[in-house]
């Protein structure tokens, strides 16, 4: 029986939900965060563990924990300055994670859940959706890193016996959501016009709250142990379309004009801008029905109230 969690980034976007959901649940939470000056939420036990890396010690914050969801990651660096910069997400999310599931056998831990992503299957998606039984193709040094990390904590639990389960999210949205997603809101909000009212495509998302409840089933469950999972909301959307809902949400009208696809991917290519409208025209779909029927599951958030949800938030961060 599970009782006592360490959730790794307990301070970031999802951890901050992730702790607040196991808490309300009734589990006892210990979140590990780089430095003291990092905010929980009351009642979560801060564990102090500094950088991530091959070096981290994490024999404190892994005392009397039975079950870790690790979270903390070196993600996407928008304005990457690093001359290599695979060798810098390894050292975190390749020998970090090494590090951290090698402590947490020394310790006596059970399970391991460990959050990658959908960068491990690659980047697109062309007339079927992604599932864990597809080879993986990373294409950047993130998702690189993040099949390195599987790979490894494969290797420890076949060797130790550790319990280690595997979850590939899409892009996770909801209040606190960051990077091209908040961009976007802003955009929606200001009525700027927008060239992607032509884009036809589907891609998956999930909303905060869902892959929280999904990260804590995986962490209880008796039948996730060695298994990998691909999570997502309960429907694909276009951009043109969550565009839309978006605009709605906020008591706008959508601000869409026509662009062929074939001209934004030039005008892309000019700007340095490629690899973002490729996001934004292309497909990335995610088949979640492993984890439902293995385990049950259903995302408690439906993508229309998510995306509200979202909005409200946006609105009160923006004024």
């Amino acid at each position: 029986m599970v009782h006592v969690m360490l959730v790794t980034g307990a301070n970031g976007f999802v951890g901050r939900v992730l702790c607040s959901s196991l808490a309300e649940r009734g589990f006892s939470v210990k979140g590990a965060v780089r430095s003291e000056k990092a905010q929980l939420s009351q009642g979560i036990e801060k564990a102090v563990v500094g950088d991530i890396d091959s070096k981290t010690d994490w024999s404190d914050a892994l005392r009397g924990i039975d079950c870790v969801i690790h979270l903390a990651a070196r993600v996407h660096v928008m304005q990457e300055e690093s001359a290599d910069p695979l060798a810098e997400f390894r050292k975190v999310n390749v020998a970090g994670t090494r590090k951290l599931a090698e402590a947490a056998v020394a310790a006596g831990v059970k399970r391991l859940v460990y959050v990658s992503s959908i960068k491990v299957n690659g980047e697109k998606t062309e007339g079927k959706p992604f599932t864990e039984a597809d080879s993986p193709d990373p294409q950047d040094p993130y998702g690189i890193s993040k099949r390195e990390a599987e790979d490894a904590l494969r290797e420890i639990s076949q060797r130790t016996g550790l319990e280690v389960v595997v979850v590939r999210p899409p892009l996770v949205y909801g209040p606190g959501v960051g990077g091209n997603y908040l961009r976007m809101l802003g955009l929606v909000k200001k009525g700027i016009p927008l060239p992607f009212a032509s884009i036809d495509n589907r891609r998956s998302m999930i909303h905060v709250g869902n892959l929280a409840d999904a990260l804590i089933l995986c962490a209880i469950h008796p039948d996730a142990g060695g298994e990998t999972f691909l999570v997502s909301d309960d429907v694909p959307v276009s951009t043109s379309d969550l565009l839309k809902s978006l605009a709605r949400a906020m008591g706008k009208k959508p601000a869409l004009w026509r662009c062929p696809v074939s001209i934004l991917a030039l005008l892309g290519k000019i700007a340095g801008k490629s690899a973002e409208i490729d996001r934004l025209s292309g497909s990335l779909e995610v088949d979640s029905s492993h984890i439902r029927k293995k385990l049950g599951w259903k995302p408690p958030h439906p993508l229309e109230d998510g995306l509200i949800e979202t909005v409200h938030w946006f609105h009160t961060v923006s004024r």
